[in-house]
């Protein structure tokens, strides 16, 4: 488990060069960037984060999306971006079939080290402070580590749905945030 001490934190300009860095290693390995928001397509981290900043206000959010909260998960002791994490704060139709409240990844290089299910335990709380009751999470169907980062913070297997758009099967989790799993 992650004993590390870690920031989990709003993205903001003093982390462009993590936030850029994470992207590219992501890209590297040709892997998806679950809870980052559109950082696959936006290289530019000024841009990115000005992006995920007009998703956090129902004023500003763009049409078809919902009101989201980005973090971002850095070990303290060397500043490094090791996850991102968004909530979606309510449900579109997509959402509410796909993807669920959050999303996360955490890079390539600094997986396997309990990262993971430390970021969701905070997103969950963060969660409960904006009133959600409980909250949806999928994961691709063969993704273990992310399955039992779920279970791991409480979640309930509820079914599996195919995605059309990308062809890929997702499992369904609820989080019942009335209650706390054992740390």
């Amino acid at each position: 488990m992650c004993n590390e001490n870690m920031i989990f934190t709003i993205p903001s300009a003093e982390y462009a060069d993590e936030i850029r860095a994470y992207r590219q290693e992501f890209l590297d390995a040709g892997d998806s960037m679950d809870g980052a928001g559109p950082l696959r397509r936006i290289a530019d981290p000024a841009l990115w984060l000005q992006t995920v900043e007009s998703y956090r206000h129902p004023e500003t959010v763009p049409e078809n999306l919902v009101q989201a909260t980005q973090f971002i998960f850095v070990r303290e002791s060397d500043r490094r971006l090791v996850g991102m994490l968004q909530v979606r704060h309510y449900f579109n139709d997509y959402l509410e079939k796909y993807a669920g409240n959050i999303g996360y990844s955490v890079r390539p290089s600094e997986r396997r080290k309990g990262y993971a299910k430390r970021m969701l335990r905070e997103g969950l709380d963060f969660c409960r402070t904006i009133g959600l009751q409980r909250v949806l999470i999928t994961c691709i169907d063969d993704n273990e580590a992310s399955r039992r980062t779920i279970l791991s913070n409480g979640g309930v297997y509820e079914s599996t749905v195919y995605e059309p758009d990308e062809k890929i099967e997702l499992q369904r989790y609820w989080i019942d945030l009335s209650v706390r799993p054992e740390q």
